[in-house]
This record gives structure tokens, sequence and C-alpha cells, in this order.
């Protein structure tokens, strides 16, 4: 395996395996690996022959206040991860090697951005954008993989890959979640152990909305309050979205038809979780 810490480096070994005819696979992310990110590893082995995973806490999602000093960096215990998983390239730049002076080149992706997490994370989409599209044109994949837990961050970058021409797949996969439910995210572990206990309420109220629709139920007022009762069984934490939207625009829906994100994001003392499922309904 590979590591790479410079663009150059990162395109020489990119450029090898191209030349040896292989399709490129990627895999961006923060580190602070876990089941979810091996899923998309694995996602990306089964279809490419060549996969390199960034590793990368980028600082421009990071809003004030936010736990950009804290995030996780197991680096050694993230690159056992990656070679037992079959990962050819490590790239693990320093911030000062992907923003080498003051940026002033950003990518915005308009509308989509605005509401759930970019409602109260404002710039938050913007630096992911831009992270991304300098990521996609260092490492020149051929397929992107993203996880469905972030499903307004795959959005986001499915629309931009589009609306820029692009020349790469972007693949979400499924969430992956613990046996209780809760969508695994390396933030989980910074919840204390009433927290993490408490946090499994969020699943549930994402199950709640699906038996729901499935029972026949349209009215997505009525739905989100019943998500909102059982979220509110979990002691000091803030609802910040309860959202039925639909999957392609993140319109709120009144009426529940077609395909419909059901969204959830909560703040606890410890961390803020998100979840999300997909729910297929008859169009009219």
């Amino acid at each position: 395996m590979q590591i790479a810490k410079t663009i150059v480096e990162i395109r020489a070994c990119v450029a090898q395996a191209r030349k040896a005819g292989k399709v490129v696979g990627f895999v961006p992310t923060m580190g602070a690996l876990h089941d979810g990110h091996v899923s998309l590893i694995q996602a990306a082995g089964k279809r490419c022959d060549y996969v390199v995973v960034s590793i990368f806490v980028n600082p421009t999602q990071f809003g004030p206040g936010e736990d950009l000093n804290k995030y996780p960096r197991p680096f050694e215990k993230d690159l056992a991860i990656c070679e037992k998983h079959g990962v050819d390239a490590i790239f693990a730049p320093e911030a000062g090697e992907m923003y080498r002076r003051e940026n002033l080149t950003w990518v915005n992706v308009e509308k989509l951005t605005d509401r759930l997490c970019g409602e109260s994370r404002p710039g938050h989409f913007r630096g992911v954008a831009t992270v991304c599209a300098k990521l996609f044109n260092i490492v020149c994949p051929d397929v992107a993989f993203f996880g469905q837990k972030d499903a307004q961050q795959a959005l986001v970058i499915r629309r931009m890959a589009a609306d820029l021409n692009m020349p790469l797949e972007i693949v979400v996969c499924p969430t992956v979640r613990e046996p209780d439910g809760l969508a695994m995210s390396s933030r989980n572990q910074y919840l204390s152990p009433e927290e993490r206990k408490d946090a499994t309420r969020i699943y549930q109220s994402l199950e709640r909305c699906r038996a729901s629709i499935e029972a026949g139920e349209r009215n997505a007022d009525v739905i989100r309050g019943r998500m909102c009762d059982i979220l509110r069984q979990m002691p000091a934490t803030k609802i910040e979205y309860v959202s039925i939207s639909d999957a392609e625009t993140l319109e709120e829906l009144g009426q529940i038809r077609g395909r419909v994100l059901v969204a959830v994001a909560v703040r606890m003392k410890s961390a803020r979780l998100i979840d999300n499922i997909l729910v297929d309904t008859p169009a009219k």
C-alpha cells in the first residue's frame, strides 16, 4: 500500500495505475475509519482495479465553535484498516498541502445547500464541495464512493459533478448501522454511555416514519409529529430538524409522494448526530 502526503506523490501513484490500464476508485474520508467507511472501500474494490482513500480533516467545512480541533485522528489505526481491506494508495495531505495560500476560489451548489444541515451550518457545504472538487482534480478517479448517511452531502456532490461535467461516476452506498440501529459515525465516540443509549431513538423515529407511510399515512406533518414524540424522549437533546422532503430537491413535503428523504438531526451534549432513510411511495 502506497502512502502519499503530497499532490505530486498521489498523482504519480494514480498515473502508474492508469498506465497499467486500471480503473481508479476513490473513497474520500476524514479518517477515524469505521465499518461504514469499510463498506465504501469494499464497494470500490468490487467496482475498480485500484482504490485510493483520502484521509484529510478538511478545515473549510467546519464552522466557528465546531469540533475541528478535537476531531479524532487515529492515523495509524486508519492505515491498518485500509491495508487490511486492500486499499492501494492513501492520500493523507496536511492542510497546507491542500490550501497552500488564501483560498479565493470556492464551489457553491445552490438550493440543495439551503436546507437541512445547510441551514444550521452556513458555509459547511461550500467547504465540502470545494474540497471534493480539489480531491477529484488531484486523484482523477473514475468512480467516487460516498455513504447514504450523509445524504445531503452525497446529493450536493453528485449535482456538482454533473453540473461541472466532471468525468467520474458518483456511487452512494447504503448506511451501515450498529446492531441497535444507530448509524455508524466517527462522532459516535464522543457520546457518553447514556447518550449512546438515547441515540438509538433517532433510528426508531425513522422506522416509525417508515411504518406510518407503509400503513397508508400521507400527511407529512402528522408523521413528523410522531417522530418528534420519540425524539423528545432523549433528555438534554435539541431537535435541530425532522424533515420529510423530496429526495432530489430536498423541498419539504406536505403530502408524501414519490421517493422521499426522511432526515433527522439532533444536538446532544457531546455531539451532533444525523441520520436518514429513503422511502418510495406512489407518485400520486
